[in-house]
């Protein structure tokens, strides 16, 4: 499944915010958002990647 086609997590977070408050299934649950943010993330960045190569490639003497 590409990552582009999931739902975007709705980060009600803050990084770096106090955990002591919150429970394991929310915590379980920010595990998985931010990792599906990580995927799209990286995603995006290969994309980038993938274009930059292509345009080094054609304007290559």
């Amino acid at each position: 499944m590409d990552p582009e086609d999931l739902p975007r997590p709705k980060l009600n977070m803050v990084i770096g915010e106090n955990l002591d408050a919150i429970s394991m299934t929310e915590l379980e649950q920010r595990i998985v958002s931010l990792d599906s943010e990580i995927l799209r993330i990286r995603t995006e960045i290969a994309k980038k990647q993938a274009s930059k190569a292509a345009a080094a490639s054609f304007f290559k003497i």
